[in-house]
């Protein structure tokens, strides 16, 4: 650890998931992966406009993720869903962490540091792997009725300030200086800014005030 985490006590550490963790988004590989092949097709077409409107600022990634969710898991059972993110986690993950990252997310387990996953995934992707480690976990998750997906999330996707509100209530209230965070996109920014020592896309981020 560096002289800024050094010192006595624990801490709270945050990690966002997909690009920090992991070298590639796991979301869109998730969703193709278990997507009928067919809504993924139609999806891929139907919702070109709008993945091109995100890549030029105009619309939200939430917006988008909304838009793929209800495209590819409306009516989808709950359990074949669950069954589907487990067997990806297990086959795919291993070969898209970053072990650096996750050495630290280890060191600080070990430290007994109270350590956080917070991400916009899918809860049901993401908690194998948390459980495995034995950290926490923050996520999105989807509507279910009557044991199937309603391709609707099941409140505000775990993204930007909600990332901020979510530790908060989990955590409760810790002093800044005890607070580390690590994220690679402007959705993790609101997190970051909680934090005296904070790195983006792994390099050092600078003390900012997005959420206070």
């Amino acid at each position: 650890m560096s002289d800024a985490e050094a010192g006595s006590g624990p801490r709270l550490v945050l990690f966002d998931f997909d690009g920090t963790l992991t070298t590639v988004e796991t979301f869109p590989l998730f969703v193709r992966a278990a997507a009928p092949a067919w809504r993924v097709r139609f999806g891929g077409l139907l919702l070109a406009p709008l993945v091109l409107a995100y890549r030029a600022g105009v619309v939200s990634g939430a917006t988008v993720r909304a838009a793929i969710v209800r495209l590819a898991f409306s009516g989808m059972p709950r359990d074949a869903f669950e069954a589907k993110a487990g067997a990806f986690a297990a086959e795919r993950f291993p070969a898209l962490l970053r072990p650096a990252m996750v050495a630290r997310l280890r060191a600080h387990r070990e430290a007994g540091d109270q350590v956080i996953v917070v991400s916009g995934n899918f809860e049901a992707l993401l908690r194998p792997w948390c459980a495995a480690e034995g950290v926490d976990l923050l996520a999105s998750a989807l509507e279910c009725r009557e044991d199937r997906l309603t391709g609707r999330y099941a409140g505000p996707q775990c993204a930007g300030k909600e990332k901020v509100r979510r530790v908060r209530a989990l955590a409760g209230a810790w002093p800044r200086e005890r607070i580390e965070a690590h994220g690679d996109t402007v959705e993790d920014l609101p997190m970051l800014a909680m934090a005296a020592v904070a790195t983006y896309r792994g390099a050092p981020w600078p003390k900012g005030d997005a959420v206070r």
